[in-house]
């Protein structure tokens, strides 16, 4: 079940959650996981979604799991996804109906 209420983004979450707390610039923080300036700064504004390689660099800077920020993100997507006006026809009642 989606949620009515917006989900936190994962750049979010590391800027609020884990940069803010540790005093660490954007500059420190990119060159701590590798990354370019630009890409973690694009991220932490919530511009671009995480990538699989980045939750991985994430999780192993935060001894966190790079699943856990994978869910964020999917959480970010389907909820973002599901606020388009999206026209469909069913499969599964056709099917069975069809079937009888």
């Amino acid at each position: 079940m989606i949620s009515q209420r917006k989900p936190t983004h994962p750049g979010a979450v590391l800027r609020e959650d884990v940069l803010r707390p540790l005093g660490l610039t954007i500059t420190e923080a990119a060159k701590r996981l590798g990354v370019p300036r630009r890409t973690l700064s694009a991220l932490l504004r919530e511009k671009i979604a995480l990538r699989p390689a980045m939750a991985v660099r994430i999780g192993k800077a935060t001894q966190t799991s790079p699943e856990s920020w994978l869910y964020m993100q999917a959480k970010f997507d389907l909820w973002k996804a599901a606020q388009e006006t999206i026209e469909v026809e069913e499969i599964l009642s056709t099917s069975l109906e069809e079937m009888n």
